[in-house]
C-alpha cells in the first residue's frame, strides 16, 4: 500500500442525507483502493443521518449534538481520521471512479504542495466548469475569480499547476500540514473557512495546486440555497473576518472603507429596490457582528 497511502475522506451532513448518499453511491465505486469515509452530522433537527449508516456500513458516522458548521464539522471529521492524506469534500458532488489517484500521485511527487483541489464542474451542466483554479485576490476588495468558471469545458484548463486557492467543495491536504498550521478556523462557522486556511498554508511555505485530472462534479449550494438569508449573513460576515484575519495596516484600512462605502450601500440599494428585507437584513447583522466581535478573531485550534 505505499503507492496508495490511506485517504481519509470527510464530508459534513446537514438535514441533506439523501444528497449525501447520492454521494456515497458514487464514491464507493472508486477505483482507489485504500481510503476511508467519514460522515459528520451536524445535527440535522429534520432529516435523521441514520439511513447513512444503514445504507453505507463502511461510513464512519459521527452525529454531533450541536450545529458548529462547515469548519467545526471538518474538524470534528480530522479528529476522528486514520489517513495520511485527508479529502475535505462536500456532500453535494458526485465523483468519477477515477478521481482520486491524480491528487494523490502530485501530493506523492511534491511534498511542497500544500493543498490541491481537482477540476469542478457543474453536476446539473457536465460540461460547463465551476472552477479551474482561481485568480489572485484583489488585497483591497477582496475579490478574486474562479478560472473556467461557467466555460464549457473543451480541455482548455487541462494543464496542472499552482494556483492562488483550492476550492472548498474539494480539497486534498496532507495530515502533515494540518499538524503544523493548525485546524480549520472555526470563527467563520460557514464561508471563507477555505480560503483563510489557503493563506494559511501558504504562508508556512507550501504551494496550492489544481489537477485537472481529477475531476468533481458539483451540485452546489444545496444545503444553503444560492440566496437565502443564511448564505448573505454568513459570506458578508466572514468576508470581513477574513480581512481582519490576514490584512493589516493600510491594506485593512482600504478593506473596511471598501465594504462600509462600496458594497455595503451597493447590496442595500439591490435589496431595497428587489424588495429582499428577508436578505437585507442579514447583511446587517453582519456589519454588527464585525464591529461587536473584537476576542478570539485570530485563533487558530491546533491538532
Amino acid at each position: 500500500m505505499n503507492d496508495f497511502p490511506l485517504v481519509s475522506i470527510i464530508s459534513v451532513n446537514y438535514n441533506q442525507t439523501q444528497v449525501t448518499c447520492e454521494f456515497l453511491e458514487s464514491l464507493q465505486k472508486i477505483s482507489y483502493p485504500n481510503f476511508e469515509v467519514i460522515i459528520v452530522d451536524n445535527d440535522s433537527p429534520t432529516d435523521s443521518p441514520d439511513e447513512i449508516s444503514l445504507r453505507y456500513p463502511f461510513v464512519k458516522l459521527i452525529k454531533l449534538k450541536k450545529n458548529i458548521g462547515f469548519a467545526g464539522g471538518n474538524n470534528m471529521g480530522i479528529r476522528a481520521a486514520k489517513g495520511e492524506l485527508i479529502l475535505f469534500i462536500n456532500n453535494d458532488t458526485e465523483v468519477e471512479i477515477n478521481f482520486l489517484q491524480p491528487l494523490v500521485q502530485q501530493l506523492q511527487r511534491d511534498p511542497s504542495i500544500g493543498m490541491i483541489s481537482p477540476k469542478i464542474r457543474f453536476f446539473h451542466t457536465p460540461n460547463t466548469i465551476q472552477y479551474a483554479g482561481y485568480t489572485p485576490m484583489n488585497p483591497y476588495t477582496m475579490r478574486q475569480n474562479l478560472i473556467g468558471y461557467r466555460q464549457v469545458d473543451k480541455g482548455q484548463y487541462d494543464e496542472p499547476g499552482t494556483t492562488f486557492a483550492i476550492h472548498g467543495a474539494a480539497m486534498m491536504v496532507p495530515l502533515r500540514v494540518i499538524k503544523e498550521v493548525g485546524l480549520m478556523a472555526e470563527i467563520f462557522f460557514l464561508y471563507y473557512e477555505e480560503h483563510d486556511w489557503c493563506e494559511r498554508i501558504k504562508k508556512a511555505g507550501y504551494k496550492i495546486f489544481y489537477e485537472p485530472k481529477s475531476l468533481v462534479y458539483h451540485k452546489e449550494s444545496i444545503s444553503t440555497g444560492k440566496e437565502s438569508p443564511l448564505k448573505i449573513y454568513y459570506i458578508s460576515r466572514n468576508r470581513i473576518v477574513f480581512a481582519r484575519r490576514n490584512s493589516k495596516g493600510i491594506v485593512l484600512l482600504i478593506n473596511f472603507l471598501y465594504f462600509n462605502f462600496i458594497t455595503f450601500p451597493k447590496f442595500t440599494l439591490q435589496y431595497i429596490i428587489q424588495r429582499r428585507m428577508d436578505l437585507l437584513m442579514p447583511l446587517f447583522r453582519s456589519l454588527v457582528w464585525n464591529l461587536s466581535h473584537y476576542e478570539g478573531i485570530k485563533e487558530n485550534q491546533k491538532l
